[in-house]
């Protein structure tokens, strides 16, 4: 007991965020696991345990699995840690904004309707939204006129927002950009074609 006593205070004076500790899982619970960093349970949230939308921890993590854990937040006073567990290297959003950018073609799968559109993931943890508008070079009603759960369709980039972590995509971009061109002569200003060349460049 008192051995436990003297882990415990020392993981207190030491503890800061961002500090690694190798745990073991002692406890799950719907919310999230419990986990003894060496005298004392911090508590990894659910939303902690995996870049991608999980049903339950135990998908994840067992009771008496040795795990690495880092420091999220702490209340000394209250004697409660909060930890993480996926690895921040791996976070989906840095990975999506590293490899793909507005005006890529993608294969993406999709996977939620809605009244508005279609959501489809482009990677693990990352989701874009094809707009009703989007889907077809036509008026539809409802997405699923046209798509299917699971259907796997090719998409155009059309917007990605930063700080809401949000991807726009269009089918409809991608027909249209199959359409035959205009024979220059069919623009009243030709300057105009060369500066719209130049800008895509």
């Amino acid at each position: 007991m008192e051995a436990r006593k003297a882990n415990e205070d020392k993981v207190w004076k030491e503890v800061e965020l961002g500090r690694k500790y190798e745990g073991i899982v002692k406890s799950i619970a719907n919310y999230g696991v419990f986990v003894d960093i060496g005298g004392i349970d911090g508590m990894v949230h659910i939303s902690e345990l995996s870049w991608s939308r999980i049903g339950h921890p135990s998908e994840v993590l067992t009771v008496g699995q040795e795990i690495e854990v880092y420091v999220l937040s702490f209340d000394r006073e209250k004697r409660k840690i909060s930890l993480g567990y996926k690895n921040r290297d791996d976070n989906p959003w840095a990975k999506f904004t590293k490899e793909y950018n507005v005006g890529d073609t993608v294969n993406v799968k999709v996977v939620k309707f809605m009244p508005f559109g279609a959501f489809a993931t482009i990677l693990p943890g990352v989701d874009g939204l094809i707009h009703i508008s989007q889907i077809a070079d036509r008026r539809i009603e409802k997405p699923q006129e046209e798509l299917s759960i699971g259907q796997v369709v090719q998409v155009k980039i059309v917007g990605i927002d930063f700080d809401k972590k949000r991807v726009s995509l269009s089918i409809r971009a991608l027909l249209e950009d199959e359409e035959p061109e205009a024979e220059e002569e069919d623009y009243a200003d030709e300057d105009q074609v060369v500066a719209s060349s130049s800008s895509e460049d």
